[in-house]
This record gives C-alpha cells, sequence and structure tokens, in this order.
C-alpha cells in the first residue's frame, strides 16, 4: 500500500459519506444523513496537510455546503464523468497518481480508481469495484469508511501522534473504572 505519498484523497459522495438513501420531501426538497465521525476524518487530513476532494455524479446543496464547512475547496458536484474531473485536478495540483486516493461504493468509480495510486471501496460496495481496488474498508458508506481510511492514511505517514496530541490529556486522578 502506497499510503506514505498520499497528498489528496478524493471521495464519492453517494455511498461513501452517506450510507447512499436519498430522502426527498414533498415538495423535491433532497436532503442527505452525513456521520459526523467522516467529516471529522476529513478534518483529521486537512489538519496535517492532506488535500480531501468530493466528486459526486449529482449535485447536492448539502453536500458543497458541508464540505465548504469542513475545509474542502475541492467541490466537484454533477460530474456524470468522474475519471476526467479526477486526471484535471490531478494536474492543476501538480499530483502524481501516487500521491493521490480515491474512496467510491459503485462500479461508477472504477475509472476514477484505477487512475490514482491507492484505490479503496466500502465494505458495501459493489463487488466489482472492490474487485478493482487496493483496499475495501471494513465500515460501510455512511458508517464510517471515510474515517476508517483517513486514520489509515494518517498512520501511515506517522501523522496521527499530532492528531491525538490536541485530545490526549493526562489521566484523571481518582477515576475508577468498574
Amino acid at each position: 500500500m502506497g499510503l506514505k505519498d498520499i497528498r489528496l484523497v478524493i471521495l464519492d459522495v453517494d455511498g461513501v459519506l452517506t450510507d447512499g438513501t436519498l430522502s426527498l420531501s414533498d415538495e423535491g426538497v433532497e436532503t442527505k444523513h452525513f456521520n459526523v465521525r467522516d467529516w471529522t476524518g476529513i478534518a483529521f487530513l486537512e489538519r496535517v496537510g492532506i488535500r480531501t476532494a468530493v466528486v459526486s455524479g449529482r449535485a447536492s446543496k448539502a453536500v458543497e455546503m458541508r464540505a465548504r464547512e469542513t475545509g474542502i475547496t475541492e467541490i466537484h458536484l454533477g460530474a456524470k464523468d468522474k475519471l476526467p474531473v479526477v486526471r484535471e485536478m490531478m494536474e492543476r495540483l501538480g499530483l502524481g497518481p501516487e500521491e493521490v486516493a480515491y474512496l467510491g461504493d459503485d462500479v461508477l468509480d472504477i475509472r476514477a480508481a484505477q487512475a490514482v495510486g491507492f484505490s479503496a471501496a466500502t465494505a458495501d460496495a459493489h463487488e466489482e469495484l472492490k474487485a478493482h481496488c487496493e483496499f475495501v474498508t471494513k465500515k460501510s458508506g455512511g458508517k464510517g469508511a471515510v474515517r476508517e481510511l483517513a486514520e489509515l492514511i494518517l498512520k501511515a505517514q506517522g501523522k496521527w501522534d499530532v492528531i491525538m496530541k490536541r485530545y490526549l490529556g493526562t489521566k484523571r486522578a481518582g477515576r475508577k473504572t468498574e
């Protein structure tokens, strides 16, 4: 696994950052349900200088809003063919394939996943995608798969301790465990 050189993590949205469920109100307003731990994983990557991007076949204001809140600047929505978007992004950012990871969940992600140095699929991804990826998460889409990949990369690069320093404190005196 070539995780030590990763400088950009590209994420599909539906089925990766969500469980793939689309909810529509009677007025036609689409809502998405995100796992906050996945977005925390994105924030961790961004915090140590590993960029993140979202590439989705669907346009969604909810995705755009949440991505911007988390600090993602590479937001590509409504991309029916993800491969040209991934290639253009790598070229514009001056990154080689070995510096890019991609996480997807369906056959529409195969070509984009093949264009990068480290390809991953969610646990509940389509079998065809899994067969073309180097890594399959233990977690399903929308249920921690992004966080799992983020931690894998951070640990491989020795940056997990940098993240954890912020959260680890001294043991509380007198605390009992039962």
